[in-house]
């Protein structure tokens, strides 16, 4: 699920949650996503994707890990239980991840309309300014996005250094989708419930759509007709530090937060 990530954040000289991490990448371990977030190692994951779970499940339950959890305002209830479900049963540090409050009037006024109207920037306020803060200090971010979804992230590495040092690692980027089944049915792993009613990728609730089964492509569903297939965190715009910065690619005016030193 797009809305939750799971974000760890390791320290530039040790390297031990790395090796483990790579570890399990080799054995083919999961990690159901919320962002979980290690103090020594940063993890970004998809709560349907049970492909996040092991990660998660494996490295954050350290002391010194977060978990990290995009708060949109606009997630399913079943996704806020999975949530709640993962975090008891696991014992994981969860954080929740807020809007900028300074947005907070502007996103009022545009509560009900705004994933419509002007998706991209509904992800930039919600989801994407709020990793970017996140993740101040730390050195590495794993991810858990796989190369089959999208044309975007068919182009990406294992291995992203950043421009402003961060190191972003997607180490299940390999995995297929039957990888994630089988490793899921074997281990016995937890799935969001709106995957047994026919939703297969989930994001927030105005975004998700269930898809018909003869599609191939999982996110189908996310953004149906709205021209959009990223929330951002894997994208360009996760390089765009200001609301200002997106330019034409906004609808809506917004014009009320430039300025505001963000």
């Amino acid at each position: 699920m797009r809305g939750i990530i799971s974000a760890h954040a390791i320290k530039r000289r040790n390297f031990t949650s790395f090796g483990r991490i790579r570890e399990q990448n080799t054995a083919r371990n999961h990690c159901l996503g919320n962002q979980s977030v290690y103090r020594e190692d940063c993890h970004e994951f998809v709560f349907p994707d049970t492909v996040a779970a092991a990660i998660a499940h494996g490295n954050a339950r350290s002391a010194r890990s977060e978990n990290f959890f995009s708060g949109t305002g606009y997630h399913f209830w079943d996704t806020l239980t999975f949530r709640e479900q993962l975090a008891w049963n696991w014992h994981l540090n969860v954080v929740d991840l807020y809007r900028d409050s300074r947005r907070d009037v502007f996103a009022r006024q545009h509560t009900r309309t705004l994933p419509n109207e002007d998706p991209t920037l509904c992800c930039y306020l919600h989801k994407v300014q709020t990793m970017q803060k996140a993740l101040k200090g730390m050195h590495s971010w794993i991810s858990g996005i796989r190369h089959d979804p999208t044309s975007v992230r068919a182009k990406a590495q294992i291995l992203e250094p950043q421009d402003d040092g961060l190191l972003k690692v997607n180490p299940l980027l390999n995995w297929a989708k039957a990888d994630a089944e089988a490793y899921t049915q074997e281990h016995d792993l937890p799935v969001h419930m709106l995957t047994k009613v026919g939703f297969r990728s989930i994001g927030c609730a105005p975004c998700t759509a269930i898809i018909s089964p003869a599609e191939q492509n999982d996110r189908a569903g996310h953004w149906e007709g709205r021209g959009k297939i990223e929330c951002g965190l894997h994208t360009d715009m996760f390089h765009k530090k200001h609301v200002a910065d997106l330019g034409n690619e906004l609808r809506l005016d917004v014009s009320s937060m430039i300025g505001k030193k963000e």
